[in-house]
């Protein structure tokens, strides 16, 4: 294989979240510094300990969908298509005369159908066995949006789900990027989705203390690093980009966002809920990044933080930057985008991931909204409320989940000249 047939870029992009119904107008969103919070509307909250969470807004599945496949799939799955499809869309690849053979996917859901399970529960207590829809089982299990959409794109290449609570897309991109280096495919969808603002999610959420119960003031509810914040925002959506060959993507001409430098992952082995305190995996995952890329930690601008908006994860994660960055951790402007789309579980690093390579096409670090009294545990660049203009060269993305698995991916902006 050449050179360039190993190196991966990124030449299509898609989103559904709680700011809009695709990239650009997410992207508008960001930079307005508008939150996506808002009083639950899909169940009665008067119950519950959050009443708030970042749905999606005028959302409607039959202006993408037509409605016996929109019958026939979880919500969580039809953000996934739709989001899927307007990546393929946007990458300006001519399906008719692709070869869909190397064409795969990679699209992944921490949750999956968890709309569908509360329904068929419900109709089970209700009715029995025999009114459980035959459609429940491929309507719930997480790995049905990639199949999806594999069978409505034609792709016959690598397909499979990756299931790593709030890692889960990171984990899809790095998954993907490895396929094409390593010459099983030329090109890949990847992303993920989820769609879990149900009553037995906000429950449970609400049960570990995980969730902000700021109920009088959802807008401000989702505040990392500052020193009032009480939990994270449930926010829903997908994300999802396009991964080719370079020579693939420059031999018809594509516009190319940025490339894939490097991956990085690790695990905690700590705890089933709680990160290292000292950020000990995160560390891992940003050094195998930088090694994987071969980038010396002083290329690195910007990091689109996990910053969840809870006390021991932000603090754990400010520290491993500084730890892995040392004195350049004071030049590196940061921002947690989860601010403002909340946090969208196994969603969210594809989401981040596409505000990484805005950022990049922009010179432009997205804000950290909310922060009205910075913790002084935070003491780094976090992007205060307001976004910022800068010269980015490379884009660090970091994900962590449940279970301590952490991933981090280095994104740089495309040189022509090192073809």
């Amino acid at each position: 294989m050449t050179e360039s047939s190993k190196r991966v870029v990124i030449t299509g992009i898609g989103a559904l979240t709680p700011l809009g119904l695709n990239a650009a107008a997410t992207w508008e969103a960001m930079m307005e510094g508008r939150s996506g919070a808002a009083q639950i509307t899909y169940f009665d909250t008067s119950a519950f300990g959050t009443t708030f969470a970042c749905e999606l807004k005028g959302y409607d599945p039959l202006q993408f969908l037509d409605r016996k496949t929109v019958n026939r799939m979880d919500r969580y799955c039809q953000y996934g298509v739709i989001a899927a499809e307007q990546a393929i869309a946007d990458s300006g690849i001519d399906m008719a005369t692709a070869d869909t053979d190397r064409f795969g996917v990679v699209f992944g859901s921490g949750i999956g159908g968890f709309i569908t399970y509360d329904e068929q529960f419900h109709n089970y207590m209700e009715g029995g066995p025999r009114r459980v829809s035959p459609f429940f089982i491929p309507m719930m299990i997480p790995d049905m949006a990639a199949g999806m959409i594999s069978m409505r794109n034609s792709l016959r290449g690598p397909n499979y789900a990756t299931v790593s609570a709030c890692s889960t897309s990171m984990h899809a991109l790095i998954d993907a990027t490895m396929i094409i280096r390593n010459g099983l495919a030329d090109r890949m969808v990847c992303g993920g989705a989820e769609a879990s603002v149900t009553p037995m999610a906000v429950a449970g959420f609400n049960a570990s203390k995980a969730l902000s119960t700021r109920n009088d003031d959802p807008a401000t509810a989702s505040r990392p690093y500052d020193v009032d914040r009480d939990g994270f925002v449930l926010g829903e959506g997908a994300g999802a980009m396009v991964l080719e060959r370079l020579d693939r993507a420059l031999d018809r001409g594509a516009r190319i966002y940025a490339e894939v430098l490097g991956v990085g992952m690790s695990a905690d082995a700590y705890h089933m809920t709680a990160p290292h305190p000292e950020g000990t995996g995160a560390v891992l995952a940003m050094k195998m990044a930088l090694a994987n890329a071969g980038v010396a930690p002083e290329r690195v601008d910007y990091i689109n933080a996990h910053g969840t908006s809870t006390s021991l994860g932000d603090v754990a994660e400010i520290k491993a930057v500084k730890q892995m960055f040392g004195a350049h951790a004071e030049r590196l402007s940061v921002s947690s985008t989860k601010s403002m789309t909340g946090h969208l579980l196994g969603a969210a690093g594809a989401v981040e991931s596409i505000a990484c390579l805005l950022a990049l096409n922009h010179q432009t670090v997205p804000p950290t909204i909310n922060i009205f009294n910075q913790d002084p545990e935070v003491d780094l660049d976090v992007t205060p409320n307001a976004p910022r203009q800068r010269s980015i060269d490379c884009a660090l993305n970091n994900g962590f989940g449940f279970g301590g698995h952490n991933a981090a991916i280095l994104f740089g902006r495309f040189n022509p000249a090192s073809v």
